[in-house]
Formats: structure tokens, C-alpha cells, sequence
């Protein structure tokens, strides 16, 4: 029959997961003791503490605390070897034991990022491997492409000395805009946190092309000049560029500079379609621009009437309106051109309006009556004529006068 106290005695210890070269703490820990001895064995079933006694001459083995209730011991600079169960013993009838499994952690080695090729050309498909080597236990690996997790196909291996290495491989097309986007292998394990490596991708594109407009601003007409700038990015850098025009050879008053068409004295033999090229190693592209030259800018003039009658003058003036043709680029000073001609016309219909009434005055005399003696061209003499002439106003004849 068992002691009733025997059998409320309780022995209890914890497993324990160390990283090589680390300290384990092993406890062994006692409910209810009625002063019976507690040890600590080693996997080899060797004593480590007697109570406070170390009989094993191991010194990395330190005594932590001993009481009735509790053996702890720490086992420093921890090593692959050390790993194992170990045993907590109770000398009691029947005796107890509990047991702690020490497992050591080996963390893996730098991760390795290694590429199928340095620089990739758009569209192709890449290939990366990322290697965690003698790890325990085996890691697990994952990939980042900028902000994006990728899935890659891993492969573990065990060596002789039960390490692991573990190989993830990674396959992706690439794109012009994953030039420069990191992509990160990240190692998971136990021992380690944040365990990754970097690389960058470089990835070749054929050029991108622009034809630019740096003048003229508007519409291109006949007179003005032109020029076109060609705007090529790619990489690597292009190194050709090419003006042409398309179905045609080049105006003779084309100058080509760098990158730049420079066109002198539009004219509308000039239409067409210009094309530049840029090529680099990857390939080549193009961009078109068609010219089409307008009209150069016209100034239509304003037509003005003038109708004179005498002795009334009638000016007339058509209102003024803009031909949209015209218009463009017509100076305003053309109102004060037509204003000048109306005062002209003004001031000549009047010079002949003065000139008209003078001569019609000139021509249409007043007439009036005197009475004088009637008699006195017959008289004698004077005497006889200022008889005749007294009261014989009546009788005279119609005399004429004139005034101008």
C-alpha cells in the first residue's frame, strides 16, 4: 500500500529549446516534500547535482537553486552534443522521474541570392536561387518581389551531421518596370529573426521615342521655321538616333543636330511624315510626326465707299468685320488707316461743295427798280430835266441794277 503522501508528491520539470552556444536552465521542481532526496541525470543517465552536490566534472553546469522544492541547474556555452532527454529524479518508494528534452537550435548560414543571368532583357523569364545552408532545424524560405510575395519551389537536404540546407528557386518574367525593384529572400527560423538577402534587378528595354514640337508654338505655315526634338529613353542608354522622312528624302533645308530636326522656310512641298529611330542592344523603335504647312497669316484690307451729291454729302462705311483667315496676326493698326481715308474723303467732298456754291452765286444776280425822272433824257437841259423829273416818277422808265 502506497503512502498517502507519497502519492501526493508531484515531480514536474519543462522542456527546453536552446540556441548553440546559449545558457539551458533545467528545473526540477517538487510538490509536497517529505525531505526525500532530488538529482539531476544527464542523457547517459550520469548524475549531474546530488542536492547541491555536482559529482559530474563538467563545470558548465552551475548550480542555480536547491531547496526542497526545487533543483535548477544552467548549462552554458550549449553545444550540439548536449542535446537529449534529461532526467529529474525523486528518491522516494516508489522513486519519481520527470524529464526535460533539451533541443539545441542551429541557426542557417548567410542566406545566398544567386542569378541565372546579371541583366535581363524585358519579356524574358528570370531565375534566382536563395540558399540557407547547415541549419537544424531544416528553414523555410520566402520571396518579395518590391511589395509582392512570390511563391518559390524549395528543396531540402540533410547532411551527415543532421544539418539541414534548404534551396528555394524562383522563376518570374520580367518587365521593364521591375528595373530596379529589389527582391528579397527571407529565411524563417527559430534562431534567427529578420534573416534575409537583397539583390536588385537590372533589366534591359528597348528605347522608348518622342517627338517633341519646340517651335513654333502654333499651327506650322509657310515662312516659318520648325524644329523637332527626338526624345529617346532606354537601356541601355541609346546610342542611334535617326531622322527620315517617310516615302521621301529629306528637305534640303533640313539640318539635323544631336538630337534635334531643324526645318528653315516652310513651305507646303514640306508635308509629310518625319519618323525618328533610336536603337540600342536590345533593339530599336520609333516615333512619327506628321507636318501639315498652312497658309502664312494674311491681312485682308477693309473696303470704304463714298457717295457725295450736291449740295448734300452722304459718306457711307461698311461696319468692320474680321476674316477668321485674316485675323490672325492682323496688326490693329489697320482702324487707323480707315479712319485717316473717311477724314480725307470728308474734307475733299467739302473742298467741292464750297467751290460748287460759288459758282452758282455767282452766276444768279439780284434785280431791283429806281424811279427816276422820266423825262430827263429828253430835256434840253438840266433845268428842264429836274421839271420834267418832279413828280413824273410815274412815267420813268424800269432801270436795272446789280448786286453780287
Amino acid at each position: 500500500t502506497l503512502n498517502p503522501l507519497q502519492i501526493s508528491q508531484n515531480l514536474v520539470t519543462d522542456n527546453v529549446e536552446v540556441v548553440e552556444g546559449d545558457v539551458a536552465v533545467i528545473s526540477c521542481r517538487v510538490k509536497n516534500n517529505d525531505d526525500s532526496v532530488i538529482q539531476l541525470l544527464n542523457p547517459n543517465r550520469q548524475t549531474i547535482y546530488f542536492r547541491d552536490v555536482r559529482p559530474l566534472k563538467d563545470a558548465r553546469f552551475q548550480l542555480v537553486n536547491f531547496s526542497d522544492n526545487e533543483l535548477r541547474v544552467s548549462l552554458s556555452n550549449v553545444s550540439l552534443s548536449d542535446e537529449g532527454r534529461y532526467v529529474c529524479q525523486l528518491y522516494t518508494d516508489p522513486p519519481q522521474e520527470a524529464y526535460a528534452d533539451i533541443t539545441v537550435l542551429i541557426p542557417p548560414g548567410n542566406p545566398i541570392i544567386e542569378s541565372r543571368e546579371g541583366q535581363v532583357i524585358e519579356g524574358n523569364e528570370t531565375e534566382m536561387t536563395c540558399t540557407a545552408m547547415g541549419s537544424k532545424p531544416a528553414a523555410t524560405i520566402r520571396w518579395m518581389k518590391g511589395d509582392k510575395e512570390l511563391q518559390g519551389i524549395s528543396k531540402v537536404e540533410e547532411t551527415y551531421d543532421h544539418m539541414f540546407t534548404v534551396t528555394s528557386q524562383l522563376r518570374f518574367i520580367v518587365t521593364k518596370e521591375d528595373d530596379g525593384v529589389p527582391v528579397v529572400c527571407i529565411v524563417d527560423h527559430p534562431a534567427v529573426k529578420d534573416f534575409q538577402a537583397l539583390t536588385y534587378l537590372v533589366v534591359h528595354y528597348k528605347p522608348e521615342v518622342k517627338i517633341i514640337v519646340e517651335f513654333p508654338d502654333g499651327l506650322p505655315r509657310e515662312g516659318q521655321n520648325m524644329e523637332l526634338s527626338c526624345q529617346a529613353k532606354g537601356k541601355p542608354h541609346p546610342q542611334q538616333i535617326n531622322w527620315v522622312k517617310v516615302d521621301d528624302d529629306l528637305p534640303s533645308h533640313a539640318l539635323i543636330t544631336g538630337t534635334d530636326l531643324y526645318i528653315e522656310n516652310l513651305n507646303k512641298t514640306y508635308n509629310g511624315t518625319y519618323r525618328c529611330f533610336a536603337a540600342n542592344s536590345v533593339g530599336e523603335s520609333y516615333d512619327d510626326y506628321t507636318l501639315y504647312v498652312y497658309d502664312a497669316p494674311t491681312t485682308t484690307p477693309i473696303p470704304t465707299t463714298a457717295t457725295t451729291t450736291i449740295p448734300t454729302t452722304t459718306i457711307s462705311l461698311p461696319e468692320a468685320t474680321a476674316d477668321s483667315r485674316a485675323g490672325e496676326g492682323a496688326p490693329r493698326a489697320v482702324d487707323h488707316a480707315v479712319i485717316g481715308g473717311v477724314v480725307a474723303v470728308v474734307v475733299f467732298a467739302m473742298l467741292c461743295l464750297l467751290i460748287i456754291l460759288g459758282r452758282y452765286f455767282a452766276r444768279h444776280k439780284g434785280t431791283y427798280f429806281t424811279h427816276e425822272a422820266k423825262g430827263a433824257d429828253d430835256a434840253a437841259d438840266a433845268d428842264t430835266a429836274i421839271i420834267n423829273a418832279e413828280g413824273g416818277h410815274n412815267n420813268s422808265d424800269e432801270k436795272k441794277e446789280y448786286y453780287i
